[in-house]
């Protein structure tokens, strides 16, 4: 092989957009990826009957669409359509009904009844802004020249996740919509800054919606790859890289990997001081996840959730805390908040007439071998009862099946370490530019670089700016 100008190692999402960007500047690229095929964390296969298309990793994409990088992509001319769910998010509640969070802040206000007004004060500005606040929440620093929006995200989503909907809602049905979003950070909803992610998924659910692409979110790595190969860029499959010393001859190096991987590939190359930071680096929880094959939808009490492409199964506010705060303990919570998506109802490429798909995870502590699989189909169970007469086949994995499956999802965490405020801009050491390490040239460009995880690009993106800054490229 010849000499490049930049190597990539890791063809996921981040691997990707490091790779275009730096190929739009007119550097040659190589991509090299571990696996027969590239995807990282948005791969799609038949886990369970053949027909049956699942979402390995990632499943529904707001920020496919929210990301500054990702909607600079000519995505849709090279295949991938995205398809709106009639409702982003449905939250069934024990009373049989569900809470709805609409593309329309209006309609999802008048939904929730008294909180209706301060979920319309909260919210709105926050949607409106998101183009304003994107960049610096999709971005290696905190600063924004925006600082009233930055101040009307800042002040609520720096508040614990267990106090800031008390403060703010009167009533449980709010609480616990906003509860579900808040989840998603994997925190414990006693710590500082858990808000913020509650804050970011809702603005983004009325913004711009949340997501799926028809066929599965590999369709969204093909086109990223197809775009990357228009560029000039190359890439290569089936090369596991042990030691960096394997890699062609190039200016720059960036790896897709977590900083465990990094001092497994660069070794006695980086400083003592250096090995011993990234040795301090924190890995998270992790998950449980099955996809199922389902002869029919899932038989939810409430009817919105039938009409949503995903549910929060786990209850109130309390309950959902509860949970998290478990699992951050390094214990297993009874009642597991559960993460569901449902691609089928609204893409017909998922499954065999009149069979559908469902994806779902609970959170459970970091490196947990327990088998969820019986407290995941309880939880649904409790808004879905007869859900278990539909299952055809289902396919589990724990975190070690996760890890072995993706090397970046240490323990099962698919964050690529704890996002807290500790661990976030200064992911993976406090340094600037954060995507440096030591050795001239090689740079970091995984989730484990800000803005953290999800299949947005920008780590990558960021990367690959610093790159082009900070090397002889």
């Amino acid at each position: 092989m010849g000499k490049y100008d930049a190597v990539v190692v890791g063809a996921g999402p981040n691997g990707l957009a490091a790779a275009i960007t730096l190929a739009r500047a007119g550097r040659s690229v190589l991509v090299i990826e571990a696996k027969a095929t590239i995807g990282g964390g948005a791969r799609t296969g038949e886990l369970t009957l053949p027909g049956f298309r699942h979402d390995i990793c990632s499943a529904i994409h707001p920020l496919g669409l929210g990301s500054p990088f990702m909607r600079s992509l000519p995505l849709e001319r090279l295949g991938v359509e995205w398809i709106q769910p009639d409702l982003p998010l449905a939250h069934p509640l024990d009373d049989g009904t569900a809470v709805v969070l609409y593309r329309s802040v209006a309609e999802t206000a008048a939904s929730i009844g008294r909180d209706g007004g301060a979920w319309r004060a909260l919210l709105a500005p926050l949607a409106a802004d998101w183009e304003k606040l994107a960049p610096t929440l999709l971005g290696p620093h905190p600063f924004s020249p925006h600082l009233i929006a930055l101040a009307r995200f800042g002040i609520p989503g720096l508040l614990p996740a267990n106090l800031m909907p008390r403060l703010i809602f009167r009533e449980e049905r709010a609480r616990a919509l906003f509860a579900g979003l808040a989840a998603h950070s994997f925190l414990d909803f006693g710590k500082i800054f858990s808000s913020s992610f509650g804050l970011v998924l809702g603005m983004l659910g009325h913004a711009v919606g949340w997501p799926i692409p028809k066929g599965g979110s590999q369709s969204i790595v093909d086109g990223m790859a197809a775009y990357l190969r228009e560029l000039g860029g190359e890439i290569v499959c089936g090369w596991e890289v042990e030691t960096l010393d394997e890699l062609p001859k190039s200016r720059a190096i960036l790896l897709d990997v977590t900083p465990r991987q990094l001092l497994k590939l660069a070794g006695e190359k980086l400083p003592a001081s250096y090995r011993r930071r990234l040795q301090g680096y924190r890995y998270g929880p992790g998950v449980f996840k099955i996809d199922y094959a389902l002869s029919a939808p899932v038989p939810w009490t409430a009817p919105e959730c039938h009409r949503a492409g995903t549910v929060h199964v786990g209850g109130t506010l309390a309950q959902i805390a509860a949970s998290e705060r478990a699992t951050n303990r390094g214990e297993l919570s009874e009642r597991p908040y559960v993460l569901v998506a449902q691609q089928s109802l609204f893409d017909d490429s998922r499954a065999p007439a009149g069979k559908h798909t469902l994806w779902a995870y609970c959170h459970v502590p970091h490196g947990s071998t327990a088998d969820r699989a019986e407290a995941i189909e309880a939880q649904i169970e409790r808004f879905a009862p007869g859900f278990r007469e539909t299952i055809l086949a289902r396919s589990a994995r724990n975190t070690q099946a996760i890890h072995a499956y993706n090397p970046n999802y240490i323990g099962g965490d698919i964050n690529g370490g704890v996002q807290d405020i500790r661990q976030l801009w200064t992911r993976p050491l406090p340094a600037w530019p954060p995507y440096a390490t030591p050795l001239p040239g090689l740079f970091l460009c995984s989730s484990s670089t800000p803005p953290g995880g999800g299949v947005h690009g920008m780590c990558g993106y960021h990367a690959a700016q610093a790159a082009l800054s900070h090397s002889t490229l």
